[in-house]
């Protein structure tokens, strides 16, 4: 019996949550991948502006866009970077396999919506960034096939990287710091 594409989002999800890097290869090789990400992605910037529920509606629309773009940008980078600055002989893939494991890397994110809770919400959307950023290292690491210490440069490097354009993006079109 083939599983659906929810159930398999869930399976993933868990498995990343978990922090098994088995999955991100699994993730990386499988191009039905890609839309499934977009998913997390997708439902992880809602659940973090129902966190931020001072924003509305228009605030969970600008949010999702801003994700889905952030995120581009940042698997893009992450690629450029990995594969042409830090990665090694062995370092061979393309954007899409890193943009499906960075997708579904930002799974803990979704910890975001308990941000509304008083006092104690915030605790629990800043261990979701964290456990995002081990993830998303790990998504790193394993899709480029080199070591830690090279997924965490790389990871620094395109943030930044990311950021300037975020910021670049936000005053040429006038919306801030969206990214």
């Amino acid at each position: 019996m083939q599983q659906s594409t929810l159930d398999i989002i869930i399976e993933r999800s868990k498995r990343v949550f978990a922090l098994e890097t088995s999955v991100f290869r699994v993730i990386a090789f499988d191009p039905d991948a890609t839309r499934q990400a977009a998913i997390v992605v997708g439902v992880v910037a809602v659940a973090s502006a129902i966190g931020g529920a001072s924003e509305g509606f228009g605030g969970i629309i600008a949010g999702v866009i801003s994700a889905l773009l952030g995120w581009l940008i940042f698997a893009g980078l992450a690629w450029f970077f990995g594969t042409n600055i830090f990665g090694t002989p062995t370092t061979a893939t393309n954007w899409e396999s890193l943009l499906r494991t960075l997708g579904y890397a930002q799974a803990p994110n979704i910890l975001g919506i308990a941000g509304f809770i008083p006092l104690v919400g915030w605790i629990a959307a800043f261990l979701g960034a964290v456990w995002t950023l081990v993830a998303a290292i790990l998504a790193i690491r394993e899709t480029l096939a080199f070591s830690t210490g090279r997924a965490i440069i790389t990871a620094i490097v395109a943030a930044i990287a990311a950021a300037l354009v975020a910021g670049i993006l936000g005053v040429a079109f006038g919306i801030g710091f969206l990214l």
